[in-house]
């Protein structure tokens, strides 16, 4: 069984397979979770949820738009 992880942490890393992201993700607990919400960390390479204030952090930066 995993384990579900307290929603208190201030900074996630993810990787760019968690995209789309969404906050809380599926590993946090949801007794006290807010609503789920897109967090755009793609664009920047990080971004702040708008309930809790977790920043999130993409690990080799923003999405690349190759053409």
């Amino acid at each position: 069984m995993t384990q579900l992880k307290d929603n208190t942490r201030n900074q996630i890393e993810v990787e760019a397979s968690d995209l789309p992201l969404y906050c809380p993700m599926p590993d946090m607990l949801k007794w006290n979770a807010h609503p789920r919400v897109v967090i755009p960390v793609g664009n920047t390479g990080e971004a702040l949820c708008p309930y809790c204030g977790t920043k999130y952090v993409l690990k080799g930066g923003p999405a690349g738009h190759g053409h």
